[in-house]
């Protein structure tokens, strides 16, 4: 349905439905060529994004001996998310999305060859860090939207939910991988060579994208020039119960669960002092916890609004428990569940977002939906650095964990208010189900 000005129209506001559930292969969308090439083109770049970001906290906190200062550098990366990301939104649903993505690409190659020049120089300053992370950022606000509704043109509607599990999978394998290279080339060589491994890497996906055949793409018609779209974007998504509550549980998570850059080589180098090998150890172990709930998401046919909430809080739970461990391997198992918990709430709400949107829309939707994930990090990222800093990164990590825990109890309570539902729990084989079911539904139960 369409209004006249040719802006499609938000359905009326209704409780959150659990959708039909569909087999699917783990693997199906790779059967589509242009996906195969966009696949393959991020492994590459995702290995050498992951190098990057490890090279880069550890360059920072040399540098500088300041947990504060690391957070400084994730709030510069993701505050032009935060400032400009809407607009990179309504600049998607106008562009070509293969065009814009060949920009922002070739723009995060040349800022990671800089970076690296300087460093193997041996001319780095923490400012020229700074400012390469800002840079990344401003390319991210078009990158990050462009690449997340490309998805839908490559496979279609029937695979778009595999292909986004399938994206979250291919960057959580390349986790496996970037941080485990990074670590012995920051040993081995020293940070440069990783920034510089992370510039060129960028050289698959581009060719990736200009390998891709145009026909084979899945027509969306592109927004017209126009006012007021950003406000039409935002007036769609407050028409939609299941996108708001969505977006806000991600903000939450994602504003004050997911500052592991702080977390993680604050408790390698203070808490256990250990060096680079140990932090990377962190990454790469929520790294395999985080492949494993990507690869789960995959098989599962749906997104269901409960999974994200119950992944939530489980997420939370356990960043509370892990600030407690009181040795280096327990902390580092924990990686692995808290990593799993954190990507089923990622995977699930970029689902429920992207296949709940409509086409011509999704661009605006998605830009914020990332600037919510993305953009809370120039709040929390300071805020966990300046807790660590002050009453150490046990408090930092408890808390944020805390937060993400009770909003996702919070927004369940909500939803359950909004669609007139209630908790029911069950044993089903031995084990507890716990459902949100109608109320009339379990009124007619107690009466029978």
């Amino acid at each position: 349905m369409s209004t006249g000005s040719g802006v499609p129209s938000a359905p009326a506001p209704t409780a959150p439905t659990t959708p039909t559930p569909r087999k699917s292969s783990m693997f199906s969308s790779l059967r589509v060529r242009n996906y195969r090439l966009f696949f393959a083109g991020q492994v590459v770049s995702n290995i050498g994004t992951w190098m990057q970001r490890i090279a880069q906290d550890w360059l920072v906190l040399g540098l500088t001996g300041s947990a504060t200062a690391v957070g400084v550098t994730t709030a510069l990366q993701f505050l032009p998310m935060l400032l400009f990301g809407l607009y990179g939104g309504v600049l998607v649903d106008r562009l070509n999305k293969r065009r814009a993505l060949l920009v922002t690409q070739t723009s995060m190659a040349l800022t990671g060859i800089a970076l690296a020049l300087l460093t193997l120089s041996g001319h780095v300053q923490v400012w020229h860090v700074y400012l390469a992370a800002f840079a990344v950022g401003l390319a991210t606000v078009v990158d990050n939207p462009a690449r997340q509704s490309f998805v839908s043109e490559m496979v279609g509607p029937d695979q778009l939910q595999n292909a986004v599990s399938l994206n979250s999978a291919n960057f959580q394998s390349a986790r496996l991988v970037g941080p485990a290279v990074a670590g012995l080339m920051i040993t081995g060589v020293g940070t440069g060579w990783a920034f510089l491994f992370n510039g060129l890497s960028f050289v698959a996906p581009i060719v990736g994208l200009l390998l891709m055949r145009a026909r084979d793409l899945h027509v969306v018609e592109r927004a017209p020039r126009g006012k007021g779209q950003l406000r039409e974007g935002l007036h769609y998504v407050a028409g939609r119960p299941d996108l708001i509550w969505t977006i806000v549980l991600i903000g939450f998570v994602g504003t004050f669960g997911f500052n592991f850059p702080v977390y993680l080589s604050a408790f390698a180098d203070d808490v256990f002092h250990a060096g680079a090998g140990s932090y990377s150890a962190f990454n790469t172990l929520m790294a395999v916890g985080s492949l494993v709930g990507a690869l789960l998401a995959a098989r599962r046919g749906t997104a269901r609004m409960r999974v994200m909430i119950a992944a939530a809080v489980a997420f939370g739970a356990l960043e509370v428990v892990a600030a407690t461990a009181p040795s280096l391997w327990l902390f580092a198992l924990l990686m692995v569940p808290i990593g799993m918990f954190g990507m089923t709430v990622n995977v699930t709400g970029n689902t429920t977002v992207q296949m709940g949107t409509d086409p011509a829309m999704r661009g605006r939707v998605m830009s914020l939906y990332m600037m919510v994930f993305m953009g809370g990090s120039p709040i929390g990222a300071p805020i966990a650095g300046w807790i660590t800093d002050a009453y150490g990164v046990r408090a930092g990590l408890a808390v944020g964990g805390a937060i993400a825990a009770s909003a996702a109890i919070g927004i369940g309570l909500v939803l359950a208010r909004v669609g007139d539902l209630r908790v029911s729990v069950a044993w089903n084989h031995g084990h507890p189900r716990v459902r949100f079911v109608p109320r009339e539904q379990e009124q007619l139960a107690t009466v029978a």
